[in-house]
């Protein structure tokens, strides 16, 4: 909880260094998680209620982030590139996980 809010704090800052500028410009704070760990279901955590606009984007998580910062529908090609990879180096990413399980 204390880094959303330091998160948070760190955000409002920006945002009022920005409109102490120029106070008629339009701001948009965000702040990505390029991973759901809950996926399929929704990044729901306790700690982000009340303290960001889930609503309205200030919170991007997983496939929101990558659309948002590549374009629509990226996400899915994300996927299959992964997929692919993962399968083409399957072995040396077993050798690897061994390595550290034989530790």
């Amino acid at each position: 909880m204390k880094e959303f809010v330091a998160l948070k704090l760190k955000l409002l800052r920006w945002t009022a260094l920005r409109l102490s500028q120029d106070k008629n410009v339009k701001v948009f704070t965000r702040l990505a998680i390029p991973y759901n760990p809950y996926h399929p279901e929704p990044y729901e955590r306790w700690t982000l209620k009340g303290l960001y606009d889930l609503e309205n984007g200030e919170i991007l998580v997983g496939e929101e982030f990558w659309n948002f910062v590549g374009s629509d529908n990226i996400y899915e090609e994300l996927l299959d590139i992964f997929q692919k990879v993962g399968e083409e180096l399957r072995d040396e990413i077993d050798e690897k996980f061994a390595e550290f399980r034989n530790r």
